[in-house]
């Protein structure tokens, strides 16, 4: 059975619940139609949402909460709440769950050995969709303190040490702060040493935990002390699990099958779109799972599109099928004709789109109804990048590329 799920843990806009909405409806109406007419034969849930940290105000807020109800009207839909985070901020699902019995949940967590957690269950549903996997990744691109998705990449690893799986951390962008020695937060956890405490107790249960940095947003944050040669940075300024590397050491581990995690984040279970004609391509070798990137904020108010742009390159370098698509905000990498001050070090997004539009693991995409919304249009230059609509979103995210022999795609937000 297809299983899909995302977790997602930044402010959640309209704008992106209406997509979400639209490409599940696409997806029964056009993709799984035999759901929505034959629902009770289809009792297994399809899709679930992880929501902790601001997307949960989205449950509330009432432009947001109109789309919520729209999607779990949906078949085989269902929303599992962080009740930890819903406590800090005074929030309740309770009408929800009288609403949609059976397909809202917020259970508490209590101090029993064996109690339901959040980060638990979202373990539970990754062994079910990788079950061989005795790894478990999250991907961190936002700094501590500032941004409170640091304290859900330690509690979910926390999670997946206690539960006997390997867990890894990728550092990228401002995420790699989290790997600064003497954090010495006041009225926070240190990051720094909850993260040096799970490499501890990884190590006690011989299950290695490895931690790598990018070396390129290390070096820009001022991380590196010297080059030991090799590809491998050493840095005076960094806790003693973190490793600073080469891009290409953490898209390596992309390359394997095991979940990874993010802020927010996506991971669809493909397996069923190979189940025609399964043993043509079972006794070929496997892909690395194919990727989705969404690029969702403007190209310079912050180091989002560019990181993103960066990583998806990267990826397709490496041999996996990788898939960009610029909406929300995003799509301002592509409109106008951008001109960057020959003074000016900063890389000018556009030409970087089209220098890369060449790479055969490379797609690129770009969702129109994101351009009506805001009025604009995109350059006519930009034509490595293709021109899309509801259905082919929906069709991207839930469908593997051509060739690709893999049981997931991966869905990652910049």
């Amino acid at each position: 059975m297809t299983s899909i799920w995302f977790l997602l843990s930044s402010a959640l806009t309209a704008e992106r619940l209406s997509w979400i909405a639209e490409s599940l409806k696409y997806f029964y109406i056009n993709i799984h139609p035999d759901a929505l007419r034959h629902p009770s034969r289809d009792k297994n849930t399809k899709f679930r949402f992880f929501i902790t940290g601001d997307a949960l105000y989205s449950l509330h807020e009432e432009e947001t909460l109109q789309i919520w109800d729209l999607i779990l009207s949906l078949p085989s839909v269902c929303l599992i709440c962080d009740r930890r985070e819903l406590d800090l901020r005074g929030l309740s699902v309770s009408s929800l769950i009288m609403k949609f019995p059976g397909l809202v949940f917020d259970q508490k967590e209590t101090d029993q050995p064996d109690s339901w957690s959040f980060w638990k269950e979202i373990i539970r549903v990754c062994r079910q969709i990788d079950p061989d996997s005795k790894t478990l990744g999250y991907l961190q691109i936002s700094s501590p303190y500032m941004n409170r998705s640091c304290q859900y990449s330690l509690a979910c690893l926390q999670a997946v040490v206690k539960e006997g799986i390997s867990p890894e951390l990728y550092a990228y962008l401002d995420g790699v702060h989290v790997t600064h020695n003497n954090q010495n937060p006041g009225v926070f956890r240190n990051i720094g040493t909850g993260f040096q405490e799970i490499g501890e107790i990884a190590r006690s249960t011989n299950h290695p935990f490895l931690m790598l940095a990018c070396g390129r947003s290390a070096a820009a944050r001022g991380y590196n002390t010297w080059d030991g040669g090799k590809g491998t940075i050493v840095s005076a300024c960094s806790i003693e699990p973190c490793k600073i590397r080469n891009l290409n050491a953490i898209v390596y581990r992309f390359r394997d099958s095991h979940c990874i995690l993010g802020e927010s984040v996506g991971l669809i279970d493909i397996s069923e779109c190979l189940a025609t004609g399964r043993n043509l391509w079972e006794n070929k070798k496997p892909t690395p799972p194919s990727l989705v990137i969404m690029i969702t904020h403007t190209p310079y108010g912050t180091e989002h599109a560019f990181g993103g742009f960066a990583f998806a390159i990267a990826c397709a370098h490496n041999g996996i099928a990788t898939r960009v698509i610029f909406l929300e905000d995003g799509i301002y990498s592509l409109t106008g004709t951008q001109t960057a001050d020959p003074d000016d070090l900063f890389f000018n997004m556009q030409d970087i789109v089209n220098a890369a539009g060449g790479n055969k693991n490379l797609e690129l995409y770009a969702h129109m109804p994101s351009f009506h919304k805001r009025n604009v249009q995109k350059n006519p230059r930009m034509n490595a990048v293709l021109d899309i609509g509801p259905g082919e979103l929906a069709n991207l995210l839930f469908s593997p590329p051509r060739g690709v022999i893999a049981n997931t795609q991966r869905i990652l937000f910049f």
